[in-house]
């Protein structure tokens, strides 16, 4: 669908891959050289709340209260929970039934995309050079640009269009890794089982019950704290495996998080020396920042494209990844904007149309200032 209206709009070069990453060209409109930059979302929604039959429900000029669901009414949008609504009476706003998740991450970015794209393409006396567009696939799983070809993309910088509210640029976000425990105990019939099991799920309760939880889990930290968060655990009497996030800004402390993990499966195993854990680290993602200080012009040049629409730009960091990680980390520099997204992953997800489309505004002053 998206490379028909891309085409229909009059882009270059649409076209959908093996791997399901839609690409196409904004051409330039200026007869001098100017950079090529990126525009990218992703097609993917949160597998943590089913996105199946999304029923969205367009809330016009928002009276400023609470907004209950229909389709489940015990799911109510709280203005007490969601400050920035004070601030949108009047606005249209979109939700869904309750049931579903909205989507709106990464559905706003790739709608905001569109509309910047056919404005563009419809108003060949802006002056821009060169867009490239990409649409990826599986940035909820942490492989969204595992297929992405960063030479054929032909970009020197990108701009994800995956943030919350509006007026935000994500200049910062976690740096991650996965570890994956592996318990193994040993399994024999209860009836016999006095002094020779070892059962895996009660080692695996005892490795969780170990871990930090008032100083280094996500409940309870904020800002530039960072965490472990087990989520998810599958097994039996004889082998339990936990998958557990890393997360934080400070990339070296990841390795001090790994060793926690390592420290106290070695507590458990000296307790119960038939029993053996392995502690597994797999990295996921860098923190941004690093990579973006060697283009200061991707920054710089988005600040200036928000006060050109009439925003005063804010520097944020991400209590988590976009594929803009992993890009920068690959040599593209991206840093992420805003459009328009609350309460991501959650049945209590909204975006608000006036958010977006400032977002959209936002997208076509940065592709002038790239230009001049």
């Amino acid at each position: 669908m998206l490379v028909d209206e891309l085409r229909a709009f009059g882009a270059q070069d649409a076209a959908q891959d093996e791997h399901g990453i839609v690409l196409a060209t904004i051409p330039a409109t200026v007869t001098h050289e100017a950079p090529a930059i990126a525009w990218i979302a992703h097609l993917d929604t949160s597998p943590e709340t089913t996105g199946r039959n999304v029923r969205p429900i367009v809330h016009e000029n928002y009276d400023g209260r609470d907004i209950v669901l229909p389709g489940d009414p015990s799911k109510v949008i709280r203005v007490r929970d969601n400050p920035e609504l004070s601030h949108l009476h009047g606005k249209t706003l979109i939700t869904s039934d309750g049931t579903t998740l909205l989507g709106a991450d990464d559905k706003a970015g790739v709608a905001v995309i569109m509309e910047a794209a056919a404005q563009l393409l419809a108003r060949p006396e802006l002056p821009h050079g060169p867009i490239r567009i990409c649409f990826t696939c599986d940035e909820e799983i942490g492989h969204g640009v595992d297929h992405v070809d960063l030479q054929k993309l032909g970009a020197v910088v990108g701009y994800t269009l995956d943030g919350g509210g509006e007026g935000e640029i994500d200049g910062e976000t976690f740096s991650a890794d996965l570890a994956v425990v592996t318990i193994r105990g040993v399994n024999i019939h209860p009836a016999i089982a006095k002094g020779r099991m070892v059962n895996a799920i009660r080692l695996a309760g005892a490795f969780l019950d170990r871990l930090p939880r008032l100083a280094q889990s996500p409940e309870m930290t904020a800002e530039r704290e960072g965490f472990l968060h087990p989520y998810r655990i599958d097994g039996g009497v004889a082998e339990v495996a936990l998958r557990i996030l890393l997360r934080d800004f400070d990339t070296p402390r990841l390795a001090e998080r790994a060793e926690l993990l390592r420290a106290v499966a070695r507590t458990i195993t000296a307790e119960y020396p038939q029993a053996s854990i392995d502690v597994k680290i797999s990295p996921q993602y860098r923190n941004m920042a690093e990579g973006l200080a060697k283009e200061p012009r991707a920054l710089a040049y988005a600040q200036e494209a928000m006060r050109r629409a009439g925003l005063e730009p804010r520097l944020t960091i991400v209590r988590g990844g976009t594929d803009g990680s992993r890009l920068t980390e690959l040599g593209l520099p991206t840093p992420n904007l805003s459009t328009g997204e609350h309460n991501l992953h959650s049945p209590l997800e909204w975006t608000c149309l006036e958010e977006m489309a400032m977002a959209a505004r936002v997208l076509m002053e940065l592709a002038q200032v790239w230009a001049e």
